[in-house]
C-alpha cells in the first residue's frame, strides 16, 4: 500500500469511490437535491424581497409595506424548512455511506491472506477504518452539500446580478480568475499535506495500539519515559504536518477573501455613483449589495470546501487501496470437490516454500510427507526448522512456490479454501480469545452449536467446571485477549472450540510447556480426547505427546532429517536424541 503520487488532473479521482457508495441511495439524494435547490432559491429571494420593500414599500406613496414583509417572512420560513430537510438527508447519507464503506472494507480485509497483514500494520489499517471514514462522513454529510449549495447560490446569484445591473455584474465576473488562480496553485500543496497528515495520524494510532498491548513489558522493563518520549515525538510530527496544512489553507483563504471582498467594495463604490446619477434605484443597489455578499460568501465558502474535498480525496484514496486489494489466496472459478466422507489425509509433495516477507530464507525445501488418515504424527525440530510452516500451508494461508499440498488427495489450489478449512481444526500455541462472552468464544468452532453442545465440548475439554464458576456462566465477558482467564483455562477453551469443530484433521501446536503441573494435566487429558478418531499433526514439545504418536518426523532447515518412533529415533543418536536430551532431560523413559 505504498503511496503513489497522484497527477494533478486526477486529484479528485478518488472521490469517484465515494460516489459509487452514495449513488445507491437515489431517493435520499433526490430529497437532498430538492431541498438544497429550494433553500438556495429562498436564500437568493431575500435580496429581492428587500428590493421590493425599499422600492414599492418605502419608495411609493401609499405602498402596502406589510405585504412585502409578509413575502419576506414566507421566504424565511421556506428557507428554514428546506434547510432542515437538506440537513437531514445529507447527514443521513453521510452516516449511511460511511457504514457501508466500513462494512465493504472489512469484508474485503477478511478475504485477504496473512501475507497482507504481515506487510501492513493492522493498527494502521484500523486507523483508515476510523479516522479516514470520519473524514469521508464529513465530505458526504456536509462538504459536498455545502459545495453544491454554494455553487447553486453563486451561479443563481450571478444571474440575478446581471438582471439587476449588468455593468456592475460584469465587473464582478472579471475578478473571478483572480480568485481561481490561488485556489489551483495552493490546492495541490494542501492535498499533499492532507495525505501526509492522515499518514502521521495513522502512525500515532499504530504506536498507541502497540504500546498499550505490551504495557506489562513496557512497565516491567521501566521504559515508560522512553515510550512517552517516542509518542511525544510522533504527536509533534502530526502537529507540525497539520500546522503546515492549516497555514497553507489560511493563506489561501486570506488571499481569496481579500480579492473577493476587495472587488465587491470597488464595485459597490461604482454602484453608489450610479445611484447618485439616477441610473439605479435604491432598492436595486440594496438587492445588488445583498446578492453580491451572498455570491462572495458562496465563492469564499467554496475555497474552504475545496480544501476539505482535497482532504476527503486523500482519505478516499487510502480506503480505496484496501477496497481494491485482491486476495492472493482465493477459490478457483470451478473448485474441485473434496471427497465425501472426509478422511483427513494430508500430503506434501516436493514442496518448496519461502515466506514473502523473508524470501532469503527457505522455510521448506523439496519437502515430501504423507500423513495417513487417522494417524497421529508428531513433528519435532529446532526453532526455524519449518514446523509451523506445515500448518500455514495445510490451511492454505500460503501457496507453495513449487510442489503440491493435498487434502484427501485434492490439491489445495484446486479446492475452495473455505471447504479446506472446514475440514481442519486448529489448537494454536498462542491461544486467541476474543473480547466477547465465553459462549461466543466457544461457538467460534461451530457458530450454530446449541448450549448443550457447548457444555458437552467444555466437559470433554475439562473446561466445564471453571465456566460454571464464572459470574454469568457462558455469558461472562472474558476481557481483552481472555484477560479474566488463566493460561490453562484459555487453552481448554481453545480445545473445546476445536472439539465443536469436529473436523477430520487436527493441527495441534501443543501448548502445555508454559503451564503449571495441574493445568498441564487437565489440558493434556483434553487433548487426548480431542485427538481420538481423527488425523492429528502435532508440533510436539512434550515427551508424552511424542511417545503416544504413531510416527515422529524430525525437521531441520525445511527438510525431514529423521523419521521413526521415539525409541527408534533415540537409538539412532541423531538430532532427535540430542533434542530429547535437551528438552526432556529428567523425564523418565
Amino acid at each position: 500500500m505504498a503511496e503513489t503520487p497522484v497527477p494533478a488532473d486526477r486529484k479528485f479521482g478518488n472521490l469517484a469511490m465515494i460516489w459509487r457508495f452514495t449513488a445507491r441511495y437515489k431517493a435520499q439524494m433526490a430529497g437532498a437535491a430538492f431541498a438544497l435547490l429550494v433553500s438556495a432559491g429562498a436564500t437568493l429571494a431575500i435580496p429581492n424581497a428587500f428590493r421590493l420593500i425599499i422600492d414599492r414599500g418605502f419608495g411609493s406613496a401609499g405602498g402596502d409595506i406589510g405585504r412585502w414583509f409578509q413575502y419576506l417572512l414566507l421566504v424565511v420560513i421556506v428557507m428554514a424548512i428546506a434547510t432542515a430537510f437538506r440537513f437531514y438527508f445529507v447527514s443521513w447519507l453521510g452516516e449511511r455511506v460511511v457504514a457501508d464503506l466500513r462494512i465493504a472494507v472489512q469484508e474485503n480485509l477478511l478475504r485477504l491472506a496473512p501475507r497482507f497483514f504481515e506487510e501492513n500494520r493492522p493498527s494502521e489499517i484500523a486507523s483508515r477504518l476510523t479516522a479516514d471514514t470520519t473524514i469521508i462522513e464529513g465530505v458526504v454529510g456536509s462538504t459536498i452539500s455545502v459545495a453544491l449549495r454554494n455553487a447553486v447560490m453563486g451561479l443563481g446569484g450571478v444571474i440575478y446580478l446581471f438582471a439587476l445591473a449588468p455593468k456592475l455584474a460584469a465587473m464582478l465576473i472579471a475578478g473571478i480568475p483572480l480568485v481561481v488562480l490561488p485556489i489551483i496553485l495552493l490546492g495541490r500543496k494542501v492535498r499533499a499535506l492532507s495525505r501526509a497528515s492522515q499518514d502521521r495520524i495513522a502512525d500515532v494510532g499504530a504506536m498507541v495500539d502497540e504500546v498499550l498491548g505490551a504495557m506489562k513489558i513496557v512497565q516491567g522493563f521501566g521504559q515508560e519515559r522512553r515510550e512517552a518520549g517516542r509518542f511525544r515525538t510522533a504527536a509533534e510530527t502530526v502537529f507540525a504536518t497539520a500546522r503546515r496544512r492549516i497555514a497553507l489553507r489560511a493563506v489561501m483563504t486570506a488571499i481569496v477573501i481579500a480579492i473577493i471582498f476587495g472587488a465587491i467594495t470597488l464595485i459597490m463604490w461604482q454602484g453608489a455613483l450610479d445611484v447618485q446619477a439616477g441610473r439605479l434605484s435604491g432598492g436595486t443597489i440594496a438587492a445588488f449589495v445583498l446578492t453580491g455578499g451572498l455570491v462572495a460568501g458562496a465563492f469564499g465558502a467554496l475555497t474552504e470546501v475545496y480544501g476539505e474535498l482535497l482532504r476527503g480525496s486523500g482519505a478516499a484514496g487510502r480506503l480505496n487501496e484496501l477496497l481494491s486489494e485482491v486476495p492472493e489466496i482465493r477459490a478457483p472459478t470451478c473448485p474441485a470437490a473434496l471427497p465425501v466422507p472426509a478422511a483427513g489425509g494430508l500430503a506434501f509433495d516436493r514442496v518448496v516454500f519461502r515466506y514473502p516477507t523473508r524470501p532469503e530464507v527457505s522455510a521448506l525445501q523439496d519437502f515430501s510427507l504423507d500423513v495417513r488418515p487417522g494417524e497421529t504424527l508428531a513433528v519435532v525440530g529446532p526453532s526455524g526448522a519449518g514446523k509451523t510452516t506445515l500448518f500455514q500451508l495445510a490451511q492454505r494461508f500460503y501457496d507453495p512456490a513449487e510442489g503440491r499440498v493435498l487434502l484427501d488427495g485434492v490439491d489445495l489450489r484446486d479446492a475452495d479454501p473455505a471447504a479446506v478449512r472446514a475440514r481442519i481444526a486448529v489448537v494454536p500455541q498462542e491461544t486467541i480469545i476474543f473480547a466477547a462472552s465465553a459462549r461466543d468464544n466457544l461457538r467460534y468452532g461451530r457458530w450454530e452449536a446449541s448450549d448443550a453442545d457447548l457444555w458437552n465440548a467444555a466437559a470433554a475439554a475439562n473446561a466445564a467446571d471453571f465456566l460454571r464458576a464464572l459470574p454469568d456462566g457462558l455469558d461472562t465477558y472474558l476481557g481483552e485477549g481472555g484477560a479474566r482467564l488463566s493460561g490453562g483455562q484459555r487453552q481448554r477453551i481453545a480445545i473445546a472450540r476445536a472439539l465443536l469443530r469436529n473436523a477430520p484433521l487436527l493441527l495441534l501446536d501443543e501448548a502445555t510447556s508454559a503451564l503449571d503441573a495441574e493445568s498441564e494435566r487437565l489440558v493434556q487429558a483434553a487433548l487426548e480426547r480431542l485427538m481420538t478418531n481423527r488425523t492429528t499433526v502435532v508440533i510436539a514439545h512434550r515427551l508424552a505427546t511424542v511417545r503416544s504418536a504413531d510416527r515422529i518426523i524430525v525437521m531441520d532447515h525445511g527438510r525431514i532429517v529423521e523419521e521413526g518412533t521415539h525409541d527408534s529415533l533415540n537409538a539412532e543418536q541423531g538430532l532427535y536424541a540430542r533434542l530429547a536430551r535437551l528438552q526432556f532431560e529428567g523425564v523418565g523413559a
